[in-house]
């Protein structure tokens, strides 16, 4: 169990959840180009997965993904510039959020573990 611990980041805007799951989601819409791609690339309906972005959409103030208009060349959809500095931001925060936390982190997984030496 202390072998694997980890820091996990979720925000909360009230009601509304962003975390790592809805930030893969808009990176691989940015990949894909398609709202059902990205889901299915994550294992999820294409109804969840847009159900999923009409969250992010309401919970940001302005638009994280912006849906295309099918036709000749089929619809899709693409990050905003919003979209992707809000993935962008998370990633960051993460991963300040790792470095600063990696030495408690360790006395924690050490305290799991009861490996603490020094009489920490």
């Amino acid at each position: 169990m202390a072998d694997d611990l980890r820091i996990f980041l979720r925000l909360w805007a009230g009601d509304r959840k962003f975390g790592p799951g809805k930030v893969e989601l808009l990176e691989r819409i940015g990949q894909e180009g398609s709202i059902s791609a990205a889901g299915r690339a994550m294992g999820m309906s294409y109804k969840r997965a847009w159900g999923l972005v009409e969250e992010m959409n309401a919970m940001f103030a302005t638009p994280l993904v912006e849906s295309l208009r099918g036709g000749p060349g089929g619809g899709g959809a693409r990050l905003t510039e919003t979209g992707a500095e809000a993935a962008r931001q998370f990633r960051l925060l993460e991963a300040r959020l790792a470095e600063a936390g990696a030495a408690p982190l360790a006395v924690l997984a050490a305290l799991m573990s009861g490996n603490m030496s020094g009489g920490k």
